[in-house]
């Protein structure tokens, strides 16, 4: 794919949707964290329900490690491998109040560093609560990239670095948001909406569906 093609691509997508942001509801960039740690495995909606009744009454490090393991548990036990996320969210409190001076760090070094935070979850944070153009590939992300030949490899972390590469500087904040969004509503995995597709003229795919 040239960068002609993937230019336009990313031109329709931010017309459409000209100011895309993350559907995993938060206030702060603590908030945001706690979500994205929470969602591995989970869809967000069902990671809403709990954030929902949990942030009302504990939305800080303190408040949260006040809960302790069995009381954050007690929150998001709707949510699969609640255990070990409970676990993790309250180890990496203790970090944050501790060495962070209860505050979301804005550096990869330190948020790998904290349970249960990994590239990804990473690359979340540092894109939608500070603003930085990182690309937080998911298995939609890694998906769209492939199928639609923006950006092929055979790991996230190759689809990774070729979107950073590849994708426009001047969509690169807002693109992990545009393909994850695509993904999961246009271009499924199972029967991709090609019919409907805003960028069908211009995707690589080779099995496109009439829908």
């Amino acid at each position: 794919m040239n960068k002609e093609k993937r230019y336009e691509i990313f031109r329709r997508l931010r017309e459409d949707n000209p100011h895309p942001t993350t559907e995993l509801k938060f206030s702060t960039p603590f908030e945001l964290l706690v979500a994205v740690t929470l969602s591995a495995q989970a869809t967000d909606v069902g990671v809403n329900k709990a954030t929902d009744k949990l942030f009302p009454v504990a939305n800080t490090p303190e408040a949260i490690y006040a809960l302790g393991v069995d009381g954050l548990s007690e929150y998001i036990k709707t949510i699969g491998l609640f255990n070990s996320k409970a676990r993790n969210v309250i180890a990496a409190c203790k970090i944050l109040i501790e060495e962070h001076n209860s505050q979301v760090p804005e550096t990869r070094e330190a948020l790998e560093a904290l349970p249960g935070v990994g590239r990804k979850t990473a690359n979340v944070v540092l894109n939608t609560a500070f603003g930085q153009p990182t690309m937080a590939v998911d298995t939609h992300i890694f998906r769209v990239s492939n199928r639609t030949g923006i950006a092929p490899g055979k790991n996230v972390l190759e689809v990774e670095k070729k979107l950073l590469k590849h994708v426009p500087k001047e969509f690169l904040v807002d693109a992990h948001h545009w393909l994850i969004l695509h993904g999961r509503y246009v271009c499924k995995a199972r029967t991709p909406q090609c019919g409907s597709c805003r960028i069908e003229d211009l995707c690589d795919y080779k099995h496109k569906t009439s829908d």
